[in-house]
């Protein structure tokens, strides 16, 4: 083996020793720990989005109900589902912000939906409605915890990226801070819908 050989093979020794000691297998743990969670949130939001038809073509039934609901509902799951989720896309911020700002249209749009259904008694009484109104919110409940689990593991491998001399690996290997979801996303989400009880509900003859 020449002298030249020995060199690089110490120089990639000494490198792959400083990596370990400055993070990498961390970044690597964590950053498939990032990628499964979000994975699931995605799972999710698709598995929301795969209802809404189901409960649009429910609410159709009734006499009467509120068009520029359903309209708005329909508007904002398709804009929610015209975004590329891809894996990627947590590793760009405005991308990721304009992701979830859709699904917290939609968000919004099923919630006031829900809330306009109880001024229709005989929708109510529907079983079919009932059904996918339970589904939908076991499908809620699923996309907080996923989202949960996401915001714990990107604040993990946040901190780790950014702390010394753990950022100095980062720097060397590409690892930039992924996005996460902000205080404005949760209010959106959160916010709940303004509904006008003053006009009597519809009710079929």
């Amino acid at each position: 083996m020449t002298i030249k050989r020995l060199i690089g093979l110490f120089a990639a020794m000494v490198t792959t020793l400083a990596l370990t000691g400055c993070g990498y297998n961390q970044f690597q743990s964590l950053d498939e720990a990032t990628k499964s969670a979000w994975s699931e949130v995605l799972n999710q939001y698709q598995r929301r989005a795969d209802l809404v038809p189901n409960i649009v073509a429910s609410v159709k039934g009734e006499a009467n109900f509120e068009q520029e609901t359903l309209t708005k509902v329909i508007e904002a799951r398709s804009k929610a589902t015209s975004i590329q989720a891809t894996p990627e896309l947590i590793n760009d911020p405005a991308a990721f912000n304009k992701f979830q700002q859709a699904q917290g249209e939609l968000s919004s749009a099923l919630s006031r939906l829900m809330v306009v259904a109880e001024r229709y008694p005989q929708l109510q009484a529907n079983q079919a409605f009932r059904d996918l109104r339970v589904t939908l919110e076991g499908t809620e409940n699923r996309i907080t915890v996923a989202r949960n689990r996401y915001i714990q593991s990107v604040q993990e491998y946040n901190v780790l990226a950014r702390s010394f001399p753990n950022n100095l690996t980062a720097m060397v290997m590409g690892y930039k801070p992924k996005a996460n979801f902000t205080v404005q996303n949760e209010a959106e989400i959160s916010k709940p819908p303004v509904v006008d009880f003053s006009a009597p509900a519809a009710s079929k003859p």
